[in-house]
């Protein structure tokens, strides 16, 4: 038999395997994207609208610091995965949690039920979500010239699962179309919706896992021995001490609520990519040519905080925008203002294959910070875009066209265009040999960076501010972006040879 024959094709010319990550990741995305799309709305309607009855400012806060959560988390599930469970238990766990999560939200508890959800599905995520890519990597060989067009595939699936819950959610939420909340909002059925999907990931993981998945997934990469676990244990325990004593304190001078525990996270989530880049450039593992590229790299994440700040914003600020200030019907069609959600993976999966054409004729092309510099130029008109609305018919005039959105939205995916894929390449090629994972881990926390500053500005936008609101973070991001055009070709040299 020739080893043609032996290569597994079974899955569209792919492993059989990629359909089982497939689905798994597209039912992840799923019950999370489709929570999102009504959990700001749940935390601030009034309790007898079926919300929670919170101020908006804090729902706002509470949802980004909940994105720059999961983004933080996924450091801790990489290594677990690495050094413990291996990936593939690590992600049945991670969909374990995730689905118990939804399930709490489905329930009518009530706050408490709320943050119960927020840990399950922060640590869950954490554990799924970067190893079922890494398994993506695992089924294919070096030189597998398929892993391209394979990891293109498992992307779509991310984003059909992402585009399809804004819409199928909310549905639920509503009533199923039938009107049985009798034109009330229902939001726990929204949230059993989200439950019942990840449910169908886990179930279809399970025993595609077992039939497709090598069983090399089954064990760590790196596995820890009893000497190197005891400084990681005591560690852990140091830092949930010193936790408990600062919530100890907090509580002792009666300030132990919400808003301080949201900027104790920010103040973590910024200290720690600050902490990764003084170590970095401070061992003695990293070469002087690596030396610069982490200096490279510098400006670069810098742009993609501002970048994601202003992208993920769309769960947040715009959700608010939609609600508030837009006309929720285009003639006699109808829809909610969750269903404003899908428009980030629907343009995703419209562009993304216009840019590979692009990237892959395109002879004389810019330089990674050259994209990125366009990237955060793009990011900043899609805010400048928004203010456009009150500038000329006023804040108090009040519902205004959808197209409003959707226009925002596009601008803003084309930065994403600019820079997420390419910060993806350029980060593991500027990483030190002796810091691949730690580097890679950098692009994640560039987002929980990016949210955990959103969860202290959004205090700031209401529908009477939004002018100012957009206008500034926009020109901030236009100014940045004006900015690192200049120093491009700088940068560039720092990279040593790297495009």
């Amino acid at each position: 038999m020739s080893k043609q024959k032996d290569i597994d094709t079974a899955f569209f010319g792919q492993p059989r395997g990629l359909s089982t990550l497939f689905f798994t990741e597209m039912w992840e995305r799923f019950s999370y994207y489709g929570m999102r799309a009504i959990l700001l709305f749940y935390m601030y309607y009034a309790v007898t609208k079926g919300g929670l009855g919170m101020s908006e400012t804090t729902a706002a806060s509470i949802m980004s610091i909940y994105g720059s959560l999961v983004y933080l988390s996924g450091v801790v599930g990489g290594w677990l995965s690495d050094r413990v469970w291996g990936p593939r238990r690590t992600v049945f766990i991670g969909g374990v949690l995730i689905m118990f999560g939804h399930i709490a939200l489905s329930l009518p508890f009530g706050v408490s039920a709320l943050y119960v959800s927020i840990a399950l599905i922060v640590a869950g995520t954490g554990l799924l979500k970067p190893n079922v890519s890494e398994m993506v990597g695992g089924l294919y060989s070096e030189n597998d010239r398929r892993r391209d067009s394979g990891f293109s595939m498992f992307v779509f699936g991310i984003n059909l699962g992402a585009a399809v819950a804004p819409w199928a959610v909310p549905w639920a939420a509503n009533g199923f179309g039938l009107n049985l909340f009798h034109g009330e909002m229902n939001f726990h059925a929204g949230f059993s919706l989200a439950a019942i999907g990840m449910f169908f990931g886990l179930v279809q993981y399970v025993i595609g896992g077992r039939k497709y998945l090598s069983k090399d997934s089954l064990y760590p990469d790196d596995p820890i021995d009893k000497e190197s676990l005891r400084p990681v244990m005591i560690w852990t325990l140091v830092g949930v001490v010193v936790l408990a004593v600062v919530l100890g304190l907090l509580a002792a001078m009666g300030q132990l609520n919400i808003t301080n525990i949201i900027t104790i996270i920010t103040i973590i989530a910024i200290a720690l990519p600050i902490y990764y880049f003084i170590m970095m450039l401070n061992s003695k593992k990293v070469t002087k040519e690596e030396h610069s590229r982490v200096l490279a790299y510098i400006p670069l994440f810098i742009a993609a905080v501002i970048f994601w700040a202003i992208e993920e914003s769309g769960s947040v600020v715009l959700a608010l925008f939609a609600e508030q200030r837009t006309i929720l019907h285009i003639g006699s069609w109808h829809f909610a203002a969750a269903n404003f959600q899908t428009l980030n993976p629907l343009f995703i999966m419209i562009l993304t294959p216009v840019f590979v054409t692009l990237w892959d004729h395109w002879k004389n092309q810019p330089s990674a910070p050259g994209k990125f510099a366009a990237g955060l130029v793009f990011a900043g008109l899609s805010y400048a875009f928004m203010a456009l609305p009150a500038l000329i018919h006023g804040t108090t005039a009040g519902r205004v066209s959808p197209f409003w959105l959707v226009g925002s939205w596009f601008i803003v995916e084309i930065g994403e265009m600019l820079i997420s894929p390419i910060g993806l390449a350029v980060t593991t090629r500027l990483a030190p040999k002796a810091f691949k994972s730690q580097m890679m881990s950098m692009w994640f926390l560039a987002d929980a960076a990016a949210q955990a500053v959103n969860a202290q500005i959004v205090k700031f936008y209401s529908s009477s501010t939004e002018v100012p609101y957009f206008l500034t973070i926009g020109l901030v991001s236009i100014v940045f972006g004006i900015i690192l055009m200049f120093f491009v070709k700088r940068i560039h040299g720092l990279m040593g040879g790297v495009d």
